[in-house]
């Protein structure tokens, strides 16, 4: 879902609002725990305020909104790393494919750098401190797959 500032925007409540059906679950988008994507997230109060309007918007159809809550790891970018730093990864080998970003150009992922032991700490705590059950979304999902910051065995 598009945002600015990583706060879902007013569109949010629309949308959601049109798919909750009686008993129905919807699954929101993956949901940033700090700032290191371009998403919706739900680390600041401003966020929680944001979310609040679109868990009501389902809940007043009666359903469940669940939420995926994530951090971008390797696929991100330095525009959103503290510092410029390079995103962050059990590896430091750079993806390989590319996307297509706007239909025209492909956007290359930068390379990673390794996860220090150090680290691991925040980024558990960041999950912890995820405010989503104060937004109202009571169902959480920790979206960890897809070589975002662990790399699958080959």
């Amino acid at each position: 879902m598009r945002s600015y500032d990583n706060i879902p925007r007013p569109h949010a409540i629309l949308y959601y609002s049109q798919r909750a059906t009686k008993g129905g679950m919807l699954i929101a988008e993956a949901t940033m725990v700090s700032e290191t994507g371009p998403i919706p997230g739900v680390w600041t109060k401003e966020q929680v305020g944001a979310w609040k309007p679109i868990v009501d918007a389902v809940h007043a159809k009666c359903g469940i909104l669940f939420c995926q809550i994530w951090h971008a790891g390797r696929i991100s970018n330095y525009s959103y790393q503290p510092n410029g730093q390079s995103p962050i990864s059990s590896k430091d080998e750079q993806l390989t494919f590319k996307v297509q970003k706007t239909g025209v150009d492909d956007y290359e992922y930068p390379a990673p750098r390794c996860l220090r032991i150090e680290e691991i700490p925040k980024i558990v705590n960041e999950f912890r401190l995820s405010n989503a059950i104060e937004a109202g979304i009571a169902i959480q999902k920790i979206f960890c797959r897809h070589i975002f910051v662990h790399y699958p065995a080959k």
